[in-house]
Order: structure tokens, then sequence, then C-alpha cells
């Protein structure tokens, strides 16, 4: 028996998305696929933010390495970045790790750099420890009549819990907490969102946050960074805005970053990625492992992103043009694909009149970090590029040092 198309159990893995494009197509009646390509996203108006240089620590890890040298690495960009001033002695630290399935890294957060993490915070007198984050909804259904599925249990699969607490954390999944475990925030930057995002009240209840994302391609989104990771917060509810009002979807992305409980706590953003989700996305798909790869850290999400989203073009463009060109390979560079997987999602989310009146998500081409939509809001929002200063700390070979650097410089007027 054919699959249902609308089965809340079938997934947007590349299996189940080829089974939901084809049986669903017909239904919605979508006009002929275009490349994203011809629909590029508008010229930002590039100009440095004021204010002092924003570091951003660079370690690489060769390809094949044990666990150690990720250690090696999580700690050098760590302490060289932050001096942990702004933590004292029995502070609360939430590490929000990205989880948005039970896949294991990098489609989630790398467990190796997540237990690193949380000794620094030990040995820098940190008391409670929190390692949280809510899934995605092709895998938890979160209402405030019921709940189908368990963050926690994918924290587990992709091992992440037994890390956190044999590392002496504890784990919350989200969603746990209830339907009014969760307070509203409005964004400090207007004009995407209707209404104020819902958050998790431990973020309310914790002294700091620390950002542990990972580096991957996304099917939606075009790629999941440090950026994209505030979707783990958010109520179902906020959820269903964010991918119904799709016309303004890279815009939510970057201003839900701007909440106040995010700007006042949020310390620092790691990520690991000596393995990258390259193409599809965001649970599964092509992974890429590179000679050398690299862990960096920063105080800043959108300098942080700079790096990551350099990182993840430069992964996808070493994959041959004919491995990445079919429409199951790299489907965000379809208009058409995109728009009916955010149409499923919707469906999910908020039943078949949402998917039907839905606005259309459409994507934007993967050429720079200069003609990235979240990146250009981001940009906005903060008052222009970041100033980065990349700081390598060992293990980067030069070349790879210098076509970092270029990748970020801002392009000349």
């Amino acid at each position: 028996m054919d699959p249902d198309p609308t089965d809340p159990d079938l997934p947007l893995t590349r299996r189940g998305f080829g089974r939901l494009t084809a049986l669903g197509a017909a239904a919605l009646a979508l006009p002929r696929p275009a490349r994203a390509t011809a629909e590029p996203a508008g010229a930002a108006d590039l100009r440095l933010a004021d204010g002092p240089n924003l570091p951003v620590a660079v370690a690489g890890v060769p390809r094949g390495s044990e666990g150690a040298a990720t250690e090696r690495a999580v700690r050098e960009t760590v302490l060289g970045t932050t001096d942990f001033s702004w933590l004292s002695r029995g502070d609360s630290v939430l590490i929000k790790v990205s989880c948005n399935s039970g896949n294991v890294y990098p489609a989630t957060t790398d467990p190796i750099a997540l237990r690193t993490m949380i000794g620094l915070l030990r040995e820098r007198g940190a008391g409670r420890v929190i390692v949280a984050d809510m899934s995605g909804v092709e895998a938890v259904r979160f209402s405030k009549d019921e709940t189908r599925g368990s963050s926690r249990e994918l924290l587990h699969s992709a091992g992440l819990a037994q890390v956190a607490e044999d590392a002496g954390a504890e784990v919350q999944a989200f969603e746990e907490a209830g339907w009014d475990g969760f307070y509203e925030e409005a964004p400090a930057a207007k004009g995407s969102w209707k209404n104020s995002l819902f958050l998790p009240e431990v973020l309310r209840e914790a002294d700091h946050v620390v950002l542990m994302p990972r580096c991957s391609r996304h099917l939606l989104a075009g790629s999941t960074l440090a950026l994209k990771c505030a979707v783990g917060w958010w109520r179902h509810d906020s959820r269903l805005e964010y991918h119904h009002d799709a016309s303004t979807f890279a815009q939510k992305t970057a201003d839900a970053n701007t909440v106040p409980s995010l700007r006042e706590k949020q310390r620092l953003v790691v990520t690991s990625a000596t393995k990258v989700m390259a193409l599809f996305g965001p649970d599964d798909g092509r992974v890429v492992a590179p000679e050398t790869g690299i862990v960096f850290a920063s105080v800043d999400a959108v300098a942080h992103d700079l790096v990551s989203l350099s990182w993840l073009l430069s992964t996808r463009a070493s994959i041959l043009e004919e491995k990445r060109a079919g429409l199951m390979d790299d489907p965000n560079t379809s208009p058409t694909v995109v728009n009916f997987a955010n149409r499923v999602v919707n469906l999910w989310l908020g039943g078949i009149g949402k998917a039907v009146s839905a606005e259309r998500l459409r994507p934007w081409p993967a050429t720079d970090v200069w003609n990235d939509r979240v990146m250009q809001r981001a940009f906005e929002n903060s008052g222009g590029v970041p100033p980065v200063e990349l700081a390598y700390t060992g293990g980067v070979p030069m070349s790879l040092q210098e076509s970092l650097t270029e990748s970020i410089r801002l392009p000349s007027s």
C-alpha cells in the first residue's frame, strides 16, 4: 500500500520527502519547478557596523582524528573567545544544542564538543548546567492538548543526553514543561513577526546561554547554523506563524534572535564543523568530512554565522556538480519543492487549512555569504556587517586560513 502523504509519521528525509512529493504535488496543483537562481535575493546595503572587531576563534582538526583533537580545538576556540568574566561561581548555564532529529552528528550537535563545553563551564565554577532543545515537528508534535514524540528520546538517540548526564549536566526537553511552561517575548526587530514568540521558562530562569549549533544545509531554509537554531526555543504556535507567513521566513529567522532574553543572556556560540551536512538537510543528506575540519566560536551569533555559512558553502562546492545537481540531492535549489515542503510542515503544525493558505516560501541562491537573506536581515539588525576578526588558534593550514578570510571579506563598493 502506498504511504499517505498526510501521515504525521512520514518524515522529510530524502526517502520520505520523495514519497510526499510524488503523492502530494498533484493535489496542491503546484507550478512547474524553477531553479532558485531565477529569483536572486535583493542586493544588501553592505557596510561595516560600528564598534570594535568581533573575534571568531578557529581551530583545525585533521580528518580521522581521535576525539581528543576535537576536545583540544573546542578548548582553544572557547578560551580564545572569552575569559568567562561573565560567569560567577554557582551561576546556571543553559546550553542550547541542535537536536532536530535523533540522527547523529552532523545532523545534530557534536557530542564531543558538548562534553568539552560542559567541562569548561564546570572548571570555571558554573553551578547548574542544563542541556536542552525541542526537536523538529517531524518528530515532535506539541499542542495545548497533547504531545506526540519526545525530544528527550531524540537527545538520547543522537548521543547528546548520555554525554551531558555523564559530564554532570541535566537534560531538558522544552515540551515536557507543558503548553503553559512558556512565556511571551517580542523581538526587538520589528516588521516580520505579527505576534510575540513563546519561549521556554527555563530560558528566563537561566543566568547564561551557550549556543551549540551544527553546520548543515536545510531543505527549507538553505542552511541551519546559529541563527536558525533559534527555532528550537519556540512553542509550536510560534513555529506555525514562522512557516505559515512564509514571505518573511528569512527575516523572521534573523529577527527571532533579537528577543531580549537572548540579547541579554547569550554569551557564546560554539560549532564543531569537522563534518558538514553539505546537501539536503536538516536531518539527513550528503555529509562531507573535509581534510581539515574546523571548530569555531564567537560571542556574536551573526559573526559566527558569517564563518559557518562560508564553511558550508565551501564544503558544498567541493562536491562534484553532477553529484549535487539532482532535485533529490539538493532540493533547496527548487522553489517548487521548497514551497511544497513548507506546506507539508504547515499541514503538520496547523492542519490542511493552514497548508493551503500558507504564503509561498521562496528560496534564495547559495553562492556567497552576502546574498543570503537571513544574513542580510541580521546585518540590518546589527547596524551593518559585523567587523569580524578571525583568530586562528592552531591546526588550520595557511591555504584554508586565506580562503576563509577572503570569503568573509566585505566586497568593495
